[in-house]
């Protein structure tokens, strides 16, 4: 699934991060647990070089605690990556931050000299709410909607520790199409940028295979439903989605699949794991080279069309 929202305080962002970079010590990203590699942003990766990168999976109480562990492994394993899994509810490990970043930069920390750092991530991704952790009040706005701060901030976090805040930023193509999908899950992106019904068959598809004892035990059915589609039908029974002619409101039951994804009532989920993704990762990158190569192809033709075609008068 596309997703075209890319305001233009994000692409403000992203020049102004590539312009303070080269003072940067250490980079934090924060992600979701749920989703740690579709709601990271591939530009950390092709900027940042070699300075340490600290990988916070934010939101671990919602994310299966199982998969969570995978992924702090993968995520340790990469070169110069420390990985930290925080909980909405618990800000102590968040406070052990800038112990970490002092680690990280060992020669400036025994100097004297003054740390820089700099804090990213997607929106709605509690990136603010950690922020106001470590400052200990509330410096930086928080919101349930994406895009709530919208301009970059310095804060001095404690003598010679400074950070950089910035806005939530998505990226303006999501090659792996998935990614978009789990993104607008987990409401990474506003509602109105994609349709319920399709991001809820997407959703029902991955429950049916990761969690189906999740879905019986919360719609307490006698069998499991074979495909997404009769998944929805059958909550939209159960729930009292009915219109007129006896037909599913389909977007209704979609709503409320995707509501209780959210508010946690289908329990703790992870939408992806490292194999997962490494494999689509082939597959998406193999079909956009294919688009690229087709385009090129049809510029030409056009281009020798031009050149070919008869000029007037003659």
């Amino acid at each position: 699934m596309a997703i075209n929202w890319f305001p233009g305080h994000m692409h403000k962002a992203q020049k102004e991060i590539k312009e303070i970079l080269p003072q940067i010590d250490v980079v934090i990203e924060v992600c979701d647990a749920r989703l740690p590699f579709s709601s990271e942003n591939p530009m950390i990766t092709e900027i940042r070089g070699d300075k340490p990168l600290i990988k916070i999976l934010n939101k671990s109480d919602l994310a299966d605690s199982k998969q969570t562990k995978v992924w702090l492994d993968y995520l340790e394993a990469q070169q110069n990556v420390k990985a930290i899994a925080l909980t909405t509810d618990n800000p102590s490990v968040a406070k052990t931050l800038p112990s970490l970043i002092k680690k990280l930069v060992p020669n400036k920390d025994e100097e004297g000299k003054q740390i820089n750092v700099v804090i990213m991530g997607i929106p709605n991704v509690g990136k603010s709410t950690l922020l106001n952790t470590l400052v200990g009040k509330a410096k930086a706005k928080v919101g349930n909607e994406p895009a709530v701060t919208k301009g970059q901030q310095r804060i001095r976090l404690e003598e010679g520790l400074y950070l950089y805040d910035t806005p939530g930023m998505l990226w303006p193509k999501i090659v792996n199409e998935n990614s978009g999908y789990r993104l607008a899950i987990t409401s990474a992106v506003k509602d109105t940028a994609f349709d319920h019904d399709d991001i809820a068959c997407f959703a029902g598809e991955y429950l049916l295979e990761a969690y189906p004892e999740r879905l019986i035990e919360r719609y307490k059915f006698d069998s499991l439903p074979q495909t997404e589609v009769e998944l929805l039908e059958e909550i939209g029974r159960i729930r009292g989605c009915v219109k007129s002619g006896g037909h599913i409101d389909f977007h209704k039951a979609s709503s409320i699949l995707i509501n209780e994804i959210r508010d946690k009532t289908l329990g703790t989920l992870t939408f992806e794991t490292p194999d997962m993704v490494e494999k689509e990762e082939v597959h998406f990158t193999k079909l956009e080279e294919s688009k690229i190569a087709e385009r090129e192809a049809k510029k030409q033709a056009r281009g020798r069309g031009r050149k070919n075609k008869p000029k007037k008068g003659r």
